[in-house]
């Protein structure tokens, strides 16, 4: 019997890996989430498919790579066919639902076509990406009012007595001016100001309320929980008392250097000019923007406590297999840059810490291998004493290593951009279908392809803050074509051949076939 029966599988929103103190950031302790850490294994090179919010989340929720699924950027539904997390642990048994956010953008052509309601029974877990949809809150934009992504929230907030159009925007993510009117936290210039909401009520402590309530109805039963905070995502504007626990002083410095702005790449310098690009540029932006975001991990840190806690008094720490994750970075200034999307560390490297409970598992252990996202899935399969469909999921099982053995054999790792839906694509005038990237990452290079421009290449041994693009050295030229040899063969063994076993292939080809089919004798 397998001795994991639930899973608790959190991921926080644009979360760097070095925001935690276990991964060395010097001045932000995040002491329950470091005790997982120690509970556990921690992968320091943990890599995202995708470096935007949705197609990552796709792939960690189907165990398959961007050019797979094909949801390639926030807004492009998962195809109705395609396999997912809730798909595969209901067959197992296990009620599996999502509080908090999943990006996923409902495919109600695909839904409609085969007769299904996409608003209930399985027409809806099709639209939700597989999770029965306990309590999802992805945010909504300011000027809307209720809405289906957000509407449980703001709901909540009104029966609190929040008084407004949108009481999301205008407490949970707004401070107050001298006046006593909105400060939006859209706005970075008020990152350092308190948001208007009691900490009690805010985001992260409702969507823990609400993953806490989840749990404890289960009883006995078997499940999975995707607990999934929509911060430190922007707006960046923190509850008291956390919009004040850090300062400028607290800022790392940042990673860049000046050469980067003087012979920079088409592709890097185009995003380095949109507007996030631009502001987090300047110190005054960055020094105010980052201590609102230390402030919201560490929020983040004090409510996983607070989980562990009644997971301990519910007795449910021997019996659930928990996850730490993140679907993507922030660049908070390095390399010039706000946001994720482009491919260096900050942005596609996340924290992956997983505990657990079975008595074989290894404790407090460092591994440096390359793992991906996508392979949590069939981790999550193997650890519940399932079969794992190879010939539908591209990732591989960690549960040997967590136990002990060794690493999946694995040369490198890779992550996709579709940066269509962008203003980088009009500066660079590409067409609609022709605004991708794709990187492959070794344990010593980097290398990003890009559709109609040169690659980028760094030496992430001699050069790990990435600072020295290589991507037209001369020197380097047999490097690149190693990568694009690796990239080439990557994207050949995509699978693509999902309705059929392997076993039934390799079957087929078997001289004694019973298919009665005779072809080509005498």
């Amino acid at each position: 019997m397998a001795s994991v029966r639930n899973i608790l599988f959190i991921m926080c929103d644009q979360l760097r890996a070095d925001y935690l103190s276990c991964y060395g950031h010097p001045r932000l302790a995040t002491p329950n989430i470091d005790r997982l850490a120690a509970m556990g294994t921690r992968f320091t090179r943990a890599y995202v498919q995708g470096s935007v919010c949705g197609p990552s989340r796709m792939s960690y929720y189907t165990g398959r790579y961007v050019m797979s699924h094909g949801a390639t950027w926030n807004f492009v539904p998962l195809p109705a066919g395609e396999r997912t997390l809730g798909d595969y642990l209901r067959a197992a048994g296990l009620r599996t639902a999502v509080v908090g956010k999943t990006h996923a953008a409902s495919d109600v052509e695909g839904i409609t076509r085969l007769t299904l309601s996409p608003e209930t029974g399985a027409g809806l877990l099709l639209a939700e990406a597989g999770f029965e949809p306990y309590a999802r809150h992805d945010g909504i934009v300011p000027d809307s009012a209720v809405g289906k992504r957000g509407g449980v929230y703001n709901s909540y907030l009104k029966t609190e007595g929040y008084v407004g159009r949108n009481p999301w925007h205008e407490y949970a993510n707004a401070g107050a001016t001298a006046e006593g009117g909105i400060a939006s936290g859209w706005n970075m210039r008020n990152a350092g100001l308190c948001a208007r909401v009691a900490e009690a009520d805010s985001e992260t402590a409702w969507t823990t309320n609400r993953a806490v309530d989840f749990i404890r109805e289960q009883g006995d039963a078997p499940w999975c929980l995707h607990l999934s905070y929509i911060k430190p995502h922007w707006p960046y504007i923190a509850p008291a008392p956390y919009h004040a626990a850090f300062g400028a002083d607290d800022c790392m410095v940042p990673v860049r250097a000046e050469h980067e702005r003087d012979d920079a790449h088409p592709v890097y310098r185009a995003f380095r000019q949109h507007p996030e690009g631009l502001a987090f540029s300047r110190d005054e932006v960055r020094r105010t923007v980052t201590p609102a975001y230390m402030g919201l991990v560490k929020q983040i840190d004090d409510h996983i406590g607070r989980l562990l806690a009644f997971l301990e008094q519910a007795g449910r720490m021997d019996d659930t297999m928990i996850v730490f994750t993140s679907d993507h970075g922030d660049y908070l200034g390095d390399h010039w840059l706000g946001e994720k999307e482009m491919m260096f560390e900050q942005g596609v490297r996340v924290p992956l810490i997983i505990v657990d409970p079975s008595e074989q598992a290894a404790r407090n252990v460092v591994s440096d291998a390359l793992v991906e996202a996508i392979d949590l899935v069939p981790t999550f399969l193997d650890a519940l004493g399932q079969a794992i469909p190879d010939h539908i999921i591209e990732g591989r099982s960690l549960l040997p290593m967590l136990r002990g053995g060794a690493a999946p054999a694995r040369d490198a790792v890779f992550c996709e951009l579709d940066y269509a839906f962008y203003a980088a694509r009009r500066t660079l005038n590409r067409g609609a279908d022709n605004a991708r990237a794709v990187m492959v990452r070794t344990q010593q290079w980097k290398l990003i392809h890009y559709d109609g421009f040169p690659p980028q290449l760094f030496d992430m041994v001699n050069d790990p803050l990435e600072l020295m693009d290589r991507g037209a050295d001369a020197g380097a030229a047999d490097r690149r074509r190693e990568l694009y040899d690796l990239l080439f063969n990557w994207m050949r063994q995509r699978r693509n051949r999902i309705t059929v076993e392997r076993a039934k292939v390799v079957g087929h080809s078997d001289p004694d076939h019973p298919m009665g089919v005779i072809i080509g004798q005498w």
